[in-house]
């Protein structure tokens, strides 16, 4: 699959046209949208203007930006001026939001060529990617399954060819987990990294906005536009240091850096499928010549701690919208948005300072690691009619919101930079590797996930 860089590289030194590179993806969008249901809303004329533009501008020997000319796509629920955002809800089918998020707008300065929106579920409310707006993302590794989400279509469009890059978002690992579902490569920025405003208010101390790309490369190229404050965000900040994301990941290597590695977290087992892939993939990693202990933080109920935060979260952005238009609200956005409904100031900040002290704690241990390894999701994609597993290592999953996602909730509580990485195995299903790092270190994220990415390429 032709990466976002090669493609940038092409049009920069005149190879290959913006208009030939939008063209290809529109193709491919034409060619398996119909059975994979990626787009929401695909705007080929704006794209193709876009495009020609790029190509008028490196004929005259203008300077571009990094990504002139490379095709994207955005998530339904992120905004983009004048295209539809309905966050995947009939509540929403005819919100146009005036101005563009400072990360679309980002993209575009950088020269992007935004080819239409992506599909998520109600609200991104589930880690799987159905809402009865547009219907279920199919998988493209096997239509049969699911594509995870939330950013079910961003990763699809990717993993299909029908996008070089795409821009989703992660409040409880609605990156991460479709990248390891669709086999593709996608990073959770560490909080305030890249801007998440102006746009829904959704998850607002969970969710952070995050690529997902072909390769590793590409998201290291991806986040040096994306990344620095904004003053729409209040909550986005500058790093501590300056952060090099391409330099990070050219001849990336692990020698040097501290790994530690958990398979569960003591939070979720693993089914056998899953479990061997890893544990081949830091087989593989050993044979490098590194050093891996196999240690982890102190196990805490993520998913409680989670859902005390994002459920009430929930209830304050989309209450009003149930109480005003339940007709047009699916009954499984519905049951969630109640459940958030009732949390007392005081509760809410009580979970507060338990997940103060859980973050506490992960920073400890980032403290003595650089990076910690661990399974993306502990079972590969499951049929797409589904919103979660039946059973994980042959037990069934309890009740409750997602709770077969407990090993990514971690970097979302506690904003810390999560990166997914496809370790195989070849001709199976996809199983992705999460790569965990403390605040702002991004870049040695990024580090650690191309070299894993380069190790785990079929010899």
């Amino acid at each position: 699959m032709t990466s976002a860089w090669e493609v940038a590289d092409a049009i920069a030194g005149r190879r290959l046209s913006a208009v030939d590179a939008a063209l290809e993806c529109l193709a491919a969008i034409e060619a398996r949208d119909g059975e994979i249901n990626a787009y929401t809303v695909v705007l080929r004329d704006e794209a193709l203007a876009q495009a020609a533009e790029v190509d008028r501008r490196v004929a005259t020997g203008e300077q571009l930006g990094p990504l002139a000319g490379v095709p994207v796509s955005i998530k339904d629920q992120i905004w983009l001026a004048g295209a539809p955002a309905t966050n995947g809800s009939r509540v929403l089918a005819d919100f146009r939001p005036g101005t563009s998020a400072v990360a679309v707008d980002r993209l575009l300065e950088a020269g992007a060529v935004v080819l239409g929106k992506t599909n998520n579920p109600e609200f991104c409310y589930r880690g799987v990617t159905t809402n009865d707006l547009y219907g279920t993302t199919r998988n493209p590794r096997d239509l049969s399954r699911t594509t995870g989400g939330s950013s079910g279509g961003a990763a699809a469009s990717v993993a299909a060819g029908m996008a070089r890059l795409a821009l989703g978002s992660d409040g409880g690992g609605s990156v991460r987990i479709p990248a390891g579902f669709c086999g593709v490569a996608g990073l959770k920025p560490t909080f305030g990294l890249v801007p998440t405003t102006p746009g829904f208010r959704g998850w607002p101390s969970l969710s952070v906005v995050g690529p997902i790309a072909s390769c590793v490369r590409d998201l290291a190229l991806a986040m040096t536009v994306l990344s620095g404050p904004a003053p729409q965000d209040p909550t986005s900040v500058a790093p501590p240091r300056p952060l090099d994301f391409l330099d990070a990941v050219r001849g990336a290597s692990l020698r040097g850096l501290r790994i530690a590695a958990s398979a569960t977290l003591g939070l979720s087992d693993l089914d056998d499928d899953v479990r061997g892939a890893f544990e081949r993939a830091l087989d593989t990693l050993r044979r490098s010549g590194v050093r891996i202990d196999l240690v982890h933080p102190d196990p805490v109920d993520v998913c409680a701690l989670w859902d005390a935060t994002a459920l009430p979260e929930g209830n304050a952005s989309q209450g009003q919208l149930l109480a005003d238009r339940p007709d047009l609200i699916g009954a499984d956005a519905a049951a969630i948005i109640e459940s958030g409904a009732g949390v007392s100031a005081r509760a809410y900040l009580d979970a507060q300072a338990a997940r103060s002290r859980f973050t506490t704690s992960w920073l400890q241990f980032l403290s003595e690691y650089d990076v910690l390894l661990t399974p993306s999701l502990p079972v590969t994609a499951f049929a797409a009619d589904r919103l979660g597993p039946a059973t994980v290592a042959g037990r069934a999953v309890p009740d409750g919101f997602d709770a077969w996602c407990a090993l990514l909730l971690p970097a979302n509580l506690a904003g810390l930079p999560a990166a997914s990485v496809p370790i195989g195995p070849a001709g199976a299903l996809p199983v992705g590797m999460q790569v965990v790092g403390t605040r702002f270190a991004d870049d040695v994220v990024l580090r650690a996930a191309a070299a894993i990415e380069h190790l785990m390429e079929p010899s």
